[in-house]
Formats: structure tokens, sequence, C-alpha cells
């Protein structure tokens, strides 16, 4: 007699262990489950899972399972994962004091890793500021690097700066026309000789 499955609805029968040996291995890959929670050797009484009795193994169980969070002292901040646009925000927030001379900022930690928790918001100018402080949909960029490289005073300054660098290391004419000092004149008068 063939089984009717119904199209709608759910089935639930339990699961319970074999009451004897399993005789092969790929039978006993079968009857294994892929949940993490679920170790081989763990009873299953009426299919519902019984937790270990020992408290070192229950912790251990706990702590796998628990969310990765700062705490609840943090508002249980979960842990993001860094692609490579939040990475490229977080070094430029960290090299925020070479972007503006003339802001002093708090000195941040010294670690090259990112930081582990944190978050991402997007500023939304109230409608009272929507002549003054607002951004244009030109100006809004999608991440923090693309919105400094289209920012006109920082493009200034940048030009600015790397042409005082440049004026520096090379200070007017061509290195080898100019006069090296006494050094240029003994071999000037060892070369009349």
């Amino acid at each position: 007699m063939p089984e009717n499955k119904s199209a709608i609805g759910l089935v639930w029968a339990p699961k319970v262990p074999p009451l004897f040996g399993v005789k092969n291995s790929s039978e006993k890959m079968h009857n294994q489950t892929k949940d993490p929670v679920l170790t081989p050797g763990t009873e299953l009484v009426d299919g519902l899972y019984v937790p270990p009795r020992d408290p070192r193994k229950l912790n251990k169980l706990l702590k796998k399972n628990m969310k990765d969070t700062a705490g609840s002292s943090w508002f249980d901040m979960p842990a993001l994962t860094v692609t490579p646009e939040i990475k490229k925000d977080l070094e430029i927030l960290k090299l925020r004091h070479v972007i503006d001379p003339k802001r002093h900022f708090k000195k941040g930690d010294n670690s090259k890793a990112p930081p582990k928790y944190f978050q991402v918001g997007t500023v939304i100018e109230p409608a009272s500021e929507f002549f003054s402080g607002r951004l244009t949909k030109k100006e809004r960029k999608t991440t923090l690097a693309d919105e400094l490289l289209h920012d006109d005073a920082l493009k200034a300054y940048r030009k600015r700066k790397i042409q005082e660098i440049q004026e520096s290391r090379h200070p007017g004419g061509v290195e080898k026309w100019k006069n090296k000092g006494r050094q240029t004149w003994k071999r000037a008068k060892q070369r009349r000789k």
C-alpha cells in the first residue's frame, strides 16, 4: 500500500537510536546528523537532544553556540565581518589626523588589525537643514574613501602639500650643475695643473 504524503502540513516521527549495533559503516554515516550540537555519542530521547551531564562539556557547548558579541555593557554589539570597503574606511579613520591637520583627534590604538567590534552608520540630516547641512546626491558616495577623494577642499590641500614636498626635495636647478663648495674648487685647481 503506497504512503500518501500530504502536500500541506508537517509529519513528525520520533528519532530513536537503533536498539542493536549498526552493521556497516555506510549505515553509521547515514544515522549521524550534521548538526554541530549533536555529536555521535549523544543520546536522543524521543527525538530530543539531551545535553551532556559533565559541566565542562556543557560550558564548552554553550560558548560554541553563543553569538560573538561585545557583551551586555556594550548592548551586545555583534562582531561584523570585515569587507575590503570597510577595511579601507577603518584605515582612513586611523589616519584621520593626516587628512585635516588643524583638527586634533584623540590618539587611538596602534594595532594594525581592525577592531573586532564596531558598527557602521549613516548620518541622516533633519528636515530643517535641507539647504544648509544637506549633501546633494552628487556629493553622496558609497564609502568614506570615495568621499575624501571627491572633496574639493581636501584636493587643494593634498595638491599644495605635494608641491611643498617636491620643492623641498628638489631645491631649484639641476644637481649636477650646482657648485658643491671647496671640493669642486680643489678639483678645478687640480685639473688646471
